[in-house]
């Protein structure tokens, strides 16, 4: 095995690793809602008799469940956007475990906070 897949093995295991890798997970989670999105939005040009028939849709369990992901998903990754600006323009380069399991807590908590409003 050679050290560079040594190191590499070894920097995996790293928080920012991790933060870097839900980061970009939950970017593409947001990505890919988009489309539906902008349908909802052109709908809602249709008037508020369209735009209330498609949102019917929410009241079922696995959209309700997709709805939580995607706020628990846009939280995570404003929260882990945070953490890469206070990073560049704040030098915080320590403690970077703690500030990983920060920014997950705060996306768990506005996806329970979500899931429990029951909007």
């Amino acid at each position: 095995m050679s050290i560079a897949h040594t190191h590499l093995r070894a920097s995996r295991r790293k928080p920012g690793f991790l933060a870097a890798v839900l980061h970009r997970a939950s970017g593409v989670a947001l990505a890919v809602f988009l489309p539906m999105h902008f349908i909802a939005l052109g709908t809602a040009l249709g008037g508020a008799d369209k735009l209330e028939s498609f949102l019917q849709i929410t009241h079922y369990w696995p959209v309700r469940i997709a709805e939580w992901g995607l706020v628990s998903a846009l939280a995570l990754h404003m929260a882990l956007g945070l953490r890469v600006l206070a990073i560049e323009f704040l030098s915080l380069r320590t403690r970077t475990g703690a500030l990983v399991g920060a920014c997950c807590a705060a996306a768990v908590a506005v996806g329970l906070a979500f899931l429990l409003s029951g909007a």
